[in-house]
């Protein structure tokens, strides 16, 4: 949806630990034809920190290559290259399905128009600082965060058949539900680093808990001075009422006749 809605100006990062998840995204973007401007990276997304390709780059003459011998960026193909075959196969022998967060990002896709095609990757890659971001970061950033899915009826609904006991593993063990919200405020404060100043941020979870909302949220805002919350100008006439926050926003089943949904959006100062 936001590839579509992006049209044909500007770029869209995607970022996710999960690679399968990634590449059921990378799927639909070649199926409907809307990955042109697009790249998909598999990383951790507490500590990604690749900018956006030609805001980082300074001078682009400097960076674009002259043969590809394998530093270079051509266009993006299906078939993997010898040498990631080799890496793909040792981590599969060493039991690890997915990167560890300390690991690279993997960029698993990138369109024919964003950008990357005959640059050469150590620039493009290469590590951002937070006060290049300000200048030179994302213009929005959407943090989908992991969370308990409480607010999902249809999801909460599938434990009539995994078993009550697995709901209170996944969703009510208070060990796992701590790492959460450490894990949903590391996503929030890492996005906001990527945002760029006078950027906006929309950070959301489908779940009903405040723990996962209003305190995120409110933790976020108490170290972060650069941050204020913006009103969504256009959800005066959605079916949600206010949160717990002044300016964020909740849906549930009685007033919006949805599962639950939880949206707090920032600007960058």
């Amino acid at each position: 949806m936001l590839a579509d809605m992006l049209g044909s100006t500007g770029s869209l990062t995607g970022v996710d630990v999960a690679k399968h998840r990634l590449a059921a995204c990378r799927t639909m973007l070649q199926k409907y034809s809307l990955g042109d401007r697009s790249r998909l990276f598999v990383a951790d997304g507490t500590s990604f920190s690749i900018l956006p390709v030609n805001s980082n780059l300074g001078s682009m003459e400097a960076f674009v290559g002259i043969e590809d011998n394998g530093s270079i960026f051509s266009e993006w193909t299906s078939k993997r290259s010898w040498k990631d075959r080799q890496k793909s196969k040792k981590a599969k022998a060493a039991g690890s399905p997915h990167p560890p967060s300390t690991s690279e990002p993997e960029l698993i896709y990138y369109g024919k128009d964003s950008g990357l095609v005959g640059l050469q990757k150590r620039y493009v890659l290469r590590p951002s600082t937070d006060a290049a971001a300000c200048t030179s970061g994302y213009d929005k950033v959407l943090v989908d965060a992991e969370c308990t899915h409480d607010g999902s009826i249809k999801h909460i609904q599938k434990f009539e058949f995994w078993g009550w006991k697995t709901l209170d593993r996944r969703v009510l063990n208070v060990e796992r539900t701590g790492n959460l919200l450490q894990l949903q405020l590391g996503l929030l404060t890492n996005g906001f680093k990527l945002l760029k100043t006078g950027g906006s941020l929309v950070y959301s979870t489908c779940s009903l808990t405040v723990a996962q909302n209003e305190n995120v949220v409110q933790q976020f805002l108490s170290k972060h001075p650069s941050a204020e919350l913006l009103k969504i100008d256009p959800a005066d006439s959605w079916p949600c009422r206010s949160g717990g926050i002044q300016k964020t926003l909740r849906f549930d089943p009685a007033t919006s006749q949805t599962s639950g949904l939880f949206i707090a959006k920032f600007i960058k100062l």
